[in-house]
């Protein structure tokens, strides 16, 4: 087949952590597809058709991109941040794995970008240093249940804890129960980082405690952090310190 399928991470918001890979499939891409925010994040350029939808799409999103590779086309499919990690990667081998069988032979290539953790963890200093795990707290493909056992596990297996989709309109309590879950795991002094619209002009980096984090500021656009008993802080006197979680056996 001639056609072929990028499916690009655009990272979290700076153009500057756009990878040269990630552009060059860009500037290539006949069509770009995605979600209407990321989409908007694509230059535009003479020629390329834009297909932008809702964020509940991503199989119908990926079997469209699917479809149009299949047409000799040159297809990129935008992600926010890192396209494998909670994003469109996953969702396009997922349409491949259930679609149709010339599918399976086409040019398919994932342009890994910085994810939101990575992003967020750059910012607080070094805090994913020792083994860590991301949980998405969006139960629109799986339950609240299996969630909160998730949580549980991740905190008395002491990893750091990145927290993806941790609030939005559709689920504004669900961060409160999360949080309210953790406090009765993990002691009152664990650090926790916000990080909030990471990479654009509005960002804002909030360094709390669990007994102490104004659950109330956290949002869509918010990447949470919480240390694991390894993680220290570094104060500095005249700006916000730094946190790391040490390399060496906790």
């Amino acid at each position: 087949m001639s056609g072929r399928l990028y499916i690009v991470g655009l990272g979290p918001g700076d153009t500057r952590w756009l990878t040269p890979e990630a552009q060059e499939a860009l500037a290539l891409a006949h069509d770009i597809i995605g979600y209407a925010s990321y989409v908007e994040r694509v230059p535009k350029r003479l020629g390329q058709t834009r297909l932008a939808s809702d964020n509940r799409v991503e199989i119908d999103r990926a079997r469209e991109a699917l479809e149009r590779a299949s047409a000799g086309r040159v297809v990129a499919v935008v992600s926010g941040g890192d396209p494998g990690v909670f994003a469109m990667a996953s969702a396009v081998f997922e349409a491949v794995d259930a679609g149709a069988p010339h599918w399976r032979d086409l040019d398919i290539r994932v342009m890994p970008g910085v994810s939101a953790m990575q992003a967020a963890a750059a910012r607080f200093g070094a805090p994913l240093g020792h083994d860590f795990c991301a949980i998405s707290l969006s139960d629109n493909l799986k339950p609240w249940s299996l969630i909160e056992k998730r949580l549980e596990h991740a905190a008395l297996g002491d990893f750091v804890i990145a927290l993806y989709n941790p609030a939005s309109r559709a689920r504004p309590t669900q961060i409160l129960d999360a949080f309210s879950l953790l406090r009765k795991l993990l002691p009152g002094e664990r650090f926790v980082g916000l990080a909030k619209s990471i990479g654009r002009e509005t960002e804002e980096v909030i360094l709390s405690t669990l007994d102490r984090v104004d659950v109330a500021q956290i949002d869509m656009s918010t990447l949470v952090l919480i240390g694991s008993s390894g993680t220290k802080a570094i104060p500095r006197n005249n700006a916000r310190g730094w946190i790391y979680t040490a390399r060496s056996a906790l």
